[in-house]
């Protein structure tokens, strides 16, 4: 922390700054108040002791002028016995405290700044963590699905988040790997730390050692100065690295060492370095396959899926893409109502190879297409693709016949169960309204009656 010491005695001032540096503090001295303010401009300055009587501009006039200019700056009040009452005053006017000066209150003013110290530090840490929840709710699709598949993998990340293993997210493009490595460290310990993270196959092989390590002056040409790594950028949080199937053979060993132990040198460099990352890894590729064509190392891998997490595709779970769609819709500003239940159906029945992230890239393209009017099948991309919605196949008659009725109340609870219960979702698979879904489920003996009406209607 660095202090700054005002006291018109100019001797004063510069005994305290000598005790608070003996102490541990960054301490400077200035004889008055309005030295004062020229240092603070020239900017540095955490804490300010201030006596309070001075000659103008006195301690409470430089107390507003730094709560006005400088809000994050602690002020702690020196006063004399007689000046009590002023002390008292100036703690309502944001003063983090005031000593009286007898005694050893050097020590008292040192015990206090460090008090502060603490306390500012709890609240950056509270709105980092706070920016990350809300980084998470607004730009985020929501991980949490209906699907036994989404759930399954959703339980996987509460687990593993409250420890510090090595996760490795598996799963194709576009399945949210990204935005799963976010749940983990935003429901780990490490949530207020730092978030870093870092695209393998996005860099050259030297600029990702760099970028990873990095680097000191002279290390190469054009490094003109000192450059810390994103390793270090991680220390006391998490560091994400997406698309490891993409780093280069040559960059595993020093990778799976500074996992490993922890330290690593930046490149040029000799002297070695530790931090406290915890590390998430992300890949659509089989990196067992690249095991064995030897373009991936074994010990890396090992380490590595120490924890693996398999995100599902899409196409794994339709009785999501309701709700996905409900999200997309809400965060562009456009109504529930705005995709035709022709166009779910629609949703619902194509594959999406590009899984959520083509979604949200779909629903974006039909909305601009569509303007005001509602959005139909026609305004999707893929329109005209065939779909699961048109089955590939037709059951055949068995030799010795078969029961129709046995064969709709299986289909009805084959949708059910795909659609996690949901009802007006297990309609649409079956090509179905609600009401007719109703009908018939009571005709199987799969309802009652009017039996949660209300509640469906409000989920669909």
């Amino acid at each position: 922390m660095n202090v700054l010491v005002v006291d018109d005695e100019l001797k004063n001032a510069e005994l305290v700054a000598a005790e608070l540096r003996d102490a541990g503090f960054a301490a400077s001295h200035v004889g008055g108040g309005a030295a004062a303010l020229r240092r603070l401009e020239a900017g540095g300055i955490d804490a300010v002791v201030t006596d309070l009587r001075m000659k103008p501009p006195d301690g409470l006039a430089l107390l507003a002028e730094v709560r006005r200019r400088w809000p994050e700056t602690t002020v702690v009040m020196m006063t004399a016995f007689a000046a009590l009452e002023s002390a008292r005053a100036a703690l309502k006017l944001g003063a983090h405290d005031y000593v009286e000066k007898e005694g050893e209150y050097v020590e008292v003013i040192a015990r206090t700044l460090r008090d502060a110290a603490e306390k500012r530090e709890l609240q950056h840490s509270n709105r980092a963590l706070t920016a990350t929840v809300e980084s998470l709710r607004r730009d985020s699709l929501p991980v949490v699905g209906e699907s036994p598949a989404a759930r399954a993998a959703m339980e996987l990340v509460r687990k593993v988040a409250a420890t510090d293993s090595t996760v490795l997210l598996r799963g194709e493009s576009g399945t949210g790997k990204d935005l799963f490595a976010r749940t983990v460290h935003a429901l780990s310990r490490r949530a207020a730390g730092p978030w870093v993270k870092v695209n393998c196959g996005a860099l050259p092989e030297a600029l990702l050692e760099s970028e990873l390590f990095g680097h000191e002056k002279g290390a190469f040409t054009g490094a003109v100065r000192q450059k810390p790594g994103r390793f270090e950028d991680a220390h006391g949080g998490t560091l994400f690295l997406d698309e490891i199937g993409e780093m280069p053979l040559a960059l595993q060993v020093k990778l799976l060492q500074a996992i490993e132990e922890k330290t690593f040198t930046r490149v040029g460099g000799n002297r070695p370095l530790t931090v406290d990352a915890r590390i998430i890894a992300a890949t659509n590729r089989s990196l067992e396959e690249m095991v064995r064509e030897r373009t991936f190392r074994e010990d890396l891998f090992f380490r590595l899926n120490v924890f693996p997490i398999v995100l599902p595709p899409l196409r794994d779970r339709p009785g999501d893409v309701p709700r996905l769609v409900e999200h997309v819709l809400r965060r562009q500003g456009a109504p529930p109502d705005k995709v035709t239940p022709a166009a779910l159906r629609s949703l619902e029945g194509y594959p999406f190879p590009g899984n959520v992230r083509e979604l949200e890239h779909t629903i974006e393209r039909a909305l601009i297409l569509a303007g005001p009017d509602p959005i139909t099948p026609a305004h999707f991309s893929f329109a005209g693709t065939p779909s699961r919605t048109e089955p590939a196949w037709v059951p055949r008659i068995p030799a010795e016949g078969l029961s129709l009725e046995a064969l709709e109340k299986e289909l009805i609870l084959q949708a059910l169960e795909r659609a996690a219960g949901n009802k007006s979702a297990a309609a649409r698979l079956l090509g179905l309204t609600r009401r007719t879904l109703y009908s018939r489920m009571e005709k199987h003996g799969l309802r009652v009656p009017g039996e949660g009406e209300e509640a469906d209607a409000e989920v669909e």
